[in-house]
Order: structure tokens, then C-alpha cells, then sequence
């Protein structure tokens, strides 16, 4: 079953059920791109609902819309907060117009949602319009950024818990490893000693950085162009509009949403955005950087460091029996490359703006949007599949560091780097221990060795 809709290039037939109308069809029937749709990123449709909300709210105190339709607007943009309509935004993320099919789609949703609530059909726009109510005051030039800054900032926020949750697992395994000796290492070769603890309580803290990043940048979407129209001029907007709707936003939302100082400047500017992916590819470097850590520290079992045990997840090989494979470090390193590619495809879609509008916004908002759903989906995975389950081999770790040759470097402030380096090389190259090798040399006493060389004494700084 179908009804007809008309619009500027003429008739179109649209699914009858459908809430969304005859643009949201064309964009259906034009944009098959990427086969992701705005239903799959309900924190932007939230977005879409939360400006025209305002806006309705807007529009009736400077008397521009009566008190029923905005009645109805509102009702209608707090049904599609609750996720009821979700299925109705099938419009894909990468789409040509600057975003105006899908500031078209949730205007269609919601005029033929607040029909209904009036009691008229879907498609009498005569009662309720897409464009003359629900989009009054507003062109997809403002609505549509500020809907993709709500929605940044909201899914921020989630990201952000599930990062912290992350952490805590990271600063937990900090804790129970903190017996645990090992071996540090730099370049790959032997270093000096540590605790396992101290690596992973460091884990913890590097990502812990990210949290304020993640925030100060975010808190730079607050800023809103609502009131621009099409090119920042207000066109189309009464006087006080702007600051109004801010305000207005900023009390449904409960952000602490403002209004941009230069409209004309805020409509084509995405430097928040790019700065936010910046602080989304900081984090996934960081993040790629620990699970390649920890495939290097589980490597073997029996030919690799093989220092702690990741949680067997799944059979690692269809031809080689016994085999484990670190499946879930694996799944967030490309996650992470999946992230940094999407800041490239910002930056690139930042930098294509020209003169009054940016028209790559689709393809940067679909970018950052699933850089943080990857995010927030990878590290619960990682979270619950991996770092929780990780184990310590402790004595294999304690007998590398007791077979090193790396703890020589205790010995410089008391030998001095020569002597220490014709120790290592002897030891190198006869297979002997630095610590026979110091007693066969006379140059230290046994007494004297023992207490230089107690891997605990090396694991902070010490007077000599």
C-alpha cells in the first residue's frame, strides 16, 4: 500500500505506513552508497529530535506557531527520544545536499507523527508541514550541525564511561600484578626490571589522559549555529531567534549549549569536529599501541616472552592443532586503524568546505559517529574478553630478570659504564651470569653484589 506525495520534480509514491515522506523516498531511492542508515546511530536521530524540539519551542514564544502545532511537534519529537521511530530514518549516512535529506527525513517524521496526533492522515500537510512548521525558522544549514553536536556530545559521554570502565580493569590488574617481576624493555631488548603491575598501572594511566582530551574537545560542540538559516545572515529567522533557541536547546538537552558569536563564521566551520577526531585518533593510537603490548607479552607460549596469559577465546588455526590466537587485541588493533582512518576522511572533509557551507558534513558526521561507536563496542570486548581474564606467569618472569643481561646497568654507579660494559659482552659472549662473572673479577664482594643486584631494589630510585 502506497500514497502519493508530491513535491518540487512532481509525484512519488510512498510506502503508506511510512512516517517519513516523499524527500526522505528520494533519498532512499538515490543514495545506496554505504548500506548504513541513520537508524544505526540513535544518538543522531536524538540529535535531529532535540533541534526541532527547541525550534518548535522557539517559534511559539516569539509567536511564530500556534500553541497546538507546537504542542504537537514537541510530542511528536519526544516519541522519536524514546527510540519508537528509529526504523524511519532509513536514509544513508553518505549522502549528497549537505545533509538535507535527513533534515528532511525527521521533518517528514515528525509532521506526519503530529498529523496523527491531530487526527488527520499522513500527508495532509496542509494541517502540519514539513518544511512550513516543522522546519520553520531553521534550514538544514543549522539544524543539521547542531543535531551532529548534540550527538557527539551525548555519545562522548558514553564513550567516555566505557573507557573508564576499561581503565579500572587495566589499574586493577595494576594492583594484583604488583609482586610480579619482570623484565622492562626498550627496542625490544632487555632493559632493566620492573613489576608487571607497574605496566599495567601504566596502561591505566596513559589511557587515563584521554578522559579530560575526550572532554575539552567535545565541550567545543556546544557551540550551536541555530538561527544561521542558510548561510549565517538569519534569513527566514525573526530577531532574537539565535540566542533563544540556544537557550532553548541548552534546557531540553541539558547541555550547556551557546550560541555562536558569528553565525556567518559557525555555519561552514567544522574545526570542532576535526579536533574532536583528533582526540578520537589520540586515543586509538594509544590504545593499539597496548594490545600490541600485550600479543608481544603473551607471544609463545613456548618460543615468545609468554610473561601473562590472555583468556583463550576461540581454536586459532584450521591446520595447526593446540594453537590460541590473541583474537581479541587483534579485533580492537583494527578497530583502532578503522579510527585513524576516519580522522583522515574528516580532515579531508573539513578541509573541502568552500566559501558559506561545508557540504562534506555527511560523510564527516558517519565518520566520527562510528569512530565512537567501534570505540565504545571494542573496548567492552576488550574489557570483558581479554583484561579481566589476563593471568601473570610469575617465575618464568622472575628467572628472565635473574638471567639478564640487562641488570648490569645496576652496577654502573659502583663500577662505572666500562667495567659494566666489559661484564655484559663477557657475559654475552660465555654464557655466564653477570653476577659470576663480578665475584670472578674480584670486583665487587659477595655481600656487597647480593644487595646491588636484588631485582627489588631496582625498581625505583635508590642513593647510592
Amino acid at each position: 500500500m502506497f500514497r502519493t506525495e508530491n513535491d518540487l520534480l512532481g509525484d512519488l509514491q510512498v510506502p503508506a505506513k511510512a512516517y517519513y515522506g516523499i524527500q526522505t523516498q528520494r533519498a532512499i531511492d538515490n543514495f545506496k552508497i554505504s548500506g548504513v542508515k541513520l537508524y544505526q546511530f540513535p544518538e543522531f536521530i536524538k540529535g535531529l529530535a532535540y533541534v526541532k524540539w527547541a525550534a518548535a519551542e522557539t517559534n511559539f514564544q516569539l509567536g511564530l506557531l500556534d500553541e497546538k502545532l507546537k504542542n504537537v511537534i514537541v510530542e511528536a519529537a519526544k516519541e522519536v527520544l524514546t527510540g519508537k521511530f528509529d526504523q524511519e530514518f532509513p536514509v544513508d549516512m553518505i549522502q549528497g545536499g549537505a545533509g538535507t535529506s535527513t533534515n528532511m527525513n525527521i521533518n517528514e517524521v515528525l509532521a506526519n507523527r503530529a498529523l496523527e496526533l491531530m487526527g488527520y492522515q499522513k500527508g495532509e500537510y496542509q494541517y502540519c508541514s514539513p518544511n512550513d512548521h516543522v522546519n520553520l525558522s531553521q534550514s538544514t544549514n543549522d539544524a543539521y550541525p547542531t543535531a551532529i553536536r548534540i550527538a557527539a556530545v551525548n555519545s562522548n559521554m558514553q564513550l567516555i564511561a566505557h573507557l573508564k570502565d576499561l581503565i579500572a580493569s587495566f589499574r586493577k590488574k595494576g594492583e594484583e600484578f604488583k609482586h610480579v617481576l619482570k623484565m622492562g624493555r626498550t627496542q625490544l631488548q632487555d632493559a632493566v626490571p620492573m613489576t608487571l603491575g607497574q605496566e599495567f598501572e601504566a596502561f591505566a594511566a596513559t589511557l587515563d589522559e584521554e578522559v579530560d582530551r575526550l572532554t575539552q574537545n567535545s565541550n567545543l560542540m556546544l557551540e550551536t549555529n541555530m538561527g544561521a538559516t542558510a548561510i549565517g545572515t538569519g534569513i527566514n529567522a525573526a530577531p532574537g531567534y539565535a540566542k533563544l533557541c540556544a537557550e532553548n536547546l541548552a534546557t531540553v538537552t541539558g547541555l550547556a549549549i551557546f550560541s555562536a558569536p558569528n553565525l556567518i563564521e559557525a555555519t561552514p566551520d567544522t574545526g570542532a569536529y576535526v579536533i574532536y577526531s583528533s582526540a578520537l585518533k589520540r586515543m586509538a593510537i594509544k590504545m593499539s599501541k597496548i594490545c600490541n603490548d600485550l600479543r608481544l607479552l603473551s607471544s609463545g607460549p613456548r618460543c615468545g616472552l609468554n610473561e601473562i596469559n590472555l583468556p583463550p577465546m576461540q581454536p586459532g588455526s584450521s591446520i595447526m592443532p593446540g594453537k590460541v590466537n590473541p583474537v581479541i587485541p587483534e579485533v580492537m588493533n583494527q578497530v583502532c586503524f578503522r579510527v585513524i582512518g576516519n580522522d583522515l576522511t574528516v580532515t579531508m572533509a573539513a578541509e573541502a568546505g568552500q566559501l558559506q557551507l561545508n557540504v562534506m558534513e555527511p560523510v564527516l558526521t558517519y565518520a566520527i559517529m562510528e569512530s565512537m561507536q567501534l570505540l565504545s563496542n571494542a573496548m567492552d570486548t576488550l574489557r570483558k574478553k581479554c583484561i579481566d581474564g589476563i593471568t601473570a606467569n610469575e617465575e618464568h618472569c622472575r628467572e628472565m630478570v635473574l638471567h639478564s643481561i640487562g641488570i648490569v646497568t645496576a652496577l654502573n654507579p659502583y663500577i662505572g659504564y666500562k667495567n659494566s660494559t666489559k661484564i655484559a659482552k663477557e657475559a654475552l659472549e660465555t654464557g655466564k651470569s653477570v653476577y659470576n662473572l663480578v665475584l670472578e673479577h674480584n670486583i665487587l664482594s659477595k655481600e656487597q653484589l647480593d644487595d646491588i643486584l636484588n631485582p627489588e631494589n631496582m625498581l625505583a630510585p635508590k642513593k647510592h
